[in-house]
């Protein structure tokens, strides 16, 4: 299946500093999100960016669109927290 990158972006630069108990319940269901799709088997892979500028997680989806409807699901995108950028991302499996 083809996989697929998508990026989340933070409300502001320091958002990990100032973070409200709003926005971290908001960031739980973003994560139990996550949870949810490795258990289908559909993240290959999920991470952020050590300063918190963004986050990333790689997916499984048939199309494009299906990709953002995955994206846009997620809470931390759906409850406008967070924006989201989609991009067909090719994994290369440099051991053969």
């Amino acid at each position: 299946m083809p996989t697929f990158l998508y990026r989340i972006l933070p409300p502001r630069a320091d958002f990990a500093a100032t973070v409200t108990e709003a926005e971290m319940a908001v960031m739980g269901r973003h994560f139990g999100y996550l949870q949810g799709l490795h258990a289908a088997g559909r993240l290959r892979f999920v991470g952020r960016a050590e300063n918190g500028d963004f986050g990333l997680a790689v997916v499984e989806a048939a199309d494009e669109a299906e990709a953002r409807a995955v994206a846009e699901a997620d809470p931390a995108v759906a409850e406008g927290l967070m924006r989201a950028e989609v991009h067909a991302f090719r994994i290369v499996d440099m051991d053969g």
